[in-house]
C-alpha cells in the first residue's frame, strides 16, 4: 500500500513531483481552471502567481477561492507580467494561438502549456510549433488522459511485456459531455473535442497509427448545428493492432425517473493476456483496471487499486511534466510536436466523415 492507502501492484499510477519551482500564471477561469488545474497545482504545490480571463471579476472569484495573489485585468497584461515564468492556457482554440504567439515574444515566459484542440486547423498547429522552437521556448500541449491512472498503469504492462503481442484495442465511451459554450461557433464538435482524449491514449499506447476510419451521426440531445455528434473510429497501427474509439454522447435518454448507466470502459487483448477497465470521469470516481497474463500473474485476473482520479490529479502529471522539462533541459513528455501527430490523425478522422473512406495517414502532411 502506498500513502494514499492505494494498492498498486507495484505500478505507479500516479507521477512523482520532481520539480515545483517555475512560477506559474494561469488564463482562464472556467470550469476546466477552476476544478481541475488549481485543484492539481494546490495539491503539488506548484507556484501560482497570477490569473487573468475574459473578465476581472470571474477570475477575481478564482483568485480568492485558491489564493492567488495577483489577477491581472487581461490575459495580455498576466503574459507580460515579469515574474510568471510558465503561462498556462485554458482558452477557447481560436483565442489561443495568438495569446501564446504574444507568449514567445517575452522574455521572460519560459514555457506555455496550450489547451487541446490547440487551434482550429491543423496548418495554425504547425505553425505554432514551428514558432515556438524558433523562439526556443517549451511549448506543451495538455493532453491529460495519458496520465489517466489507468491508462499509465495500462502502458506499464504493455510495456513489460505483460500481454505479449497486442491483437485489439477498444475504448468505449457513454457518457454525456458538457460541451463549453464556444463550440456552438465551430463546425467540429465530439471529434475534435472528445474523440481526441482517446485517439491521442491510443497514440500513446501503441504509437501512430497507418490509418483512421470514421463514421458519425447527430447527438438528438445537442441542440445546436453539428456534424459529428456520436463517433466511432477503427484505426490500423503498422504493429498489427486493430482499434477502436466510440464516442457516443446520446447514451440514453436524461430526465427525471430515468437511471441512466453512463461509463467509459477500455479493453486491450494480447496473445498473453489481456487488461480492462474503466474511465472513472463520468461518475466522479477513480478508474479502474484488471489484467490477466500468461506470463506474469500465471492467468489469473490482478486488480492494481488506487485513490487519485483523472479529474483532478491528472493535471497534477500534465504540469510536472512541464516543470520538469524547465529543470532537467530534457524535452517535455507532452511536445507540441508531438501533439500535432495527434491533430493529424483527428484531421484525417474528419477527412474520413467527408469522404466515406478510410483515410491513411501518411495523406495529411505534417512537415
Amino acid at each position: 500500500m502506498d500513502a494514499n492507502g492505494a494498492t498498486n501492484g507495484g505500478f505507479e499510477p500516479d507521477v512523482k513531483v520532481r520539480a515545483k519551482e517555475f512560477r506559474i500564471g494561469c488564463i482562464g477561469a472556467g470550469m476546466i481552471m477552476a476544478e481541475c488545474h488549481l485543484a492539481a497545482y494546490k495539491e503539488a504545490g506548484f507556484p501560482v502567481v497570477a490569473i487573468a480571463s475574459r473578465t476581472k471579476a470571474n477570475a477575481q472569484k478564482v483568485a480568492d477561492r485558491w489564493g492567488i495573489p495577483t489577477v491581472h485585468e487581461t490575459p495580455e497584461k498576466l503574459i507580460e507580467d515579469a515574474q510568471v515564468e510558465i503561462i498556462d492556457l485554458a482558452f477557447p482554440p481560436d483565442q489561443q494561438p495568438a495569446l501564446i504567439r504574444h507568449a514567445l515574444k517575452q522574455p521572460h515566459v519560459k514555457a506555455i502549456l496550450a489547451q487541446k484542440p490547440l487551434a482550429l486547423s491543423l496548418d495554425e498547429a504547425k505553425a505554432l510549433r514551428d514558432e515556438a522552437k524558433a523562439a526556443g521556448k517549451i511549448l506543451s500541449v495538455n493532453q491529460n488522459m495519458r496520465y489517466d491512472q489507468s491508462m499509465r498503469v495500462l502502458k506499464q504492462i504493455i510495456d513489460q511485456g505483460a500481454l505479449g503481442e497486442i491483437v485489439f484495442a477498444q475504448i468505449d465511451m457513454h457518457a454525456i459531455p458538457h460541451w463549453q459554450g464556444f463550440l456552438e461557433e465551430y463546425d467540429r464538435l465530439t471529434l475534435s473535442n472528445m474523440s481526441v482524449h482517446h485517439l491521442d491514449a491510443l497514440r500513446f499506447l501503441f504509437g501512430d497509427p497507418d490509418e483512421i476510419t470514421t463514421l458519425t451521426r447527430k447527438d438528438p440531445r445537442t441542440t445546436f448545428d453539428h456534424s459529428d455528434g456520436i463517433v466511432v473510429s477503427t484505426l490500423r497501427f503498422p504493429s498489427g493492432v486493430l482499434a477502436l474509439s466510440l464516442e457516443d454522447v446520446w447514451s440514453g435518454p436524461r430526465q427525471e425517473g430515468y437511471k441512466d448507466d453512463q461509463h467509459i470502459t477500455w479493453r486491450v487483448e494480447g496473445t498473453l493476456g489481456t487488461a480492462k477497465g474503466t474511465i472513472g470521469w463520468p461518475t466522479g470516481a477513480a478508474s479502474t483496471l484488471s489484467y490477466a497474463s500468461a506470463r506474469t500473474t500465471g492467468g489469473e485476473w490482478v486488480s492494481p487499486s488506487w485513490e487519485t482520479m483523472w479529474f483532478p490529479h491528472a493535471f497534477i502529471g500534465v504540469m510536472e511534466q512541464l516543470q520538469h522539462a524547465l529543470k532537467s533541459g530534457e524535452a517535455p513528455a507532452l511536445t507540441v510536436a508531438d501533439n500535432v501527430k495527434t491533430m493529424a490523425l483527428i484531421e484525417a478522422g474528419y477527412r474520413s466523415i467527408t469522404e466515406r473512406r478510410t483515410v491513411r495517414l501518411s495523406e495529411i502532411a505534417i512537415d
